[in-house]
């Protein structure tokens, strides 16, 4: 599978919010959902506010397919398992990006949506 552009990767990852549509099992898409994106190297990762417990993801946690629209793109992708490793760099990413939303980041690297973390790849 060919990964992101060089262009794509600096589009999706500068982007404040992005649009997630989360593939059903029928193959239709759900209705957009605006949530935080943050790039950390050649990936893109996405997390449920809500950690497990939100919509979007729990349905993306079935269907593993989508589609992104950010930055005048718009890709069908996969949800994918976040690197191992990664955590701690997207937490840095998360802090850098969106510092200036303090109480908002403080949940978005909280243990719930560490664990609710996707790896976002092209299809």
């Amino acid at each position: 599978m060919a990964g992101w552009s060089t262009n794509e990767l600096s589009r999706i990852g500068g982007a404040e919010e992005i649009a997630i549509l989360v593939q059903r099992t029928d193959g239709a898409l759900r209705s957009p959902v605006t949530i935080w994106v943050v790039r950390v190297g050649d990936d893109i990762y996405v997390r449920s506010f809500k950690g497990h417990d939100g919509g979007w993801f729990t349905h993306a946690e079935r269907t593993r397919t989508g589609r992104i629209r950010a930055a005048d793109i718009e890709r069908d992708i996969t949800f994918d398992d976040p690197i191992s490793d990664a955590h701690s760099a997207i937490d840095a990413a998360y802090r850098t990006k969106y510092g200036h939303y303090r109480s908002l980041v403080d949940q978005m690297v909280s243990p719930a949506a560490t664990a609710a973390t996707f790896r976002v790849s092209p299809r």
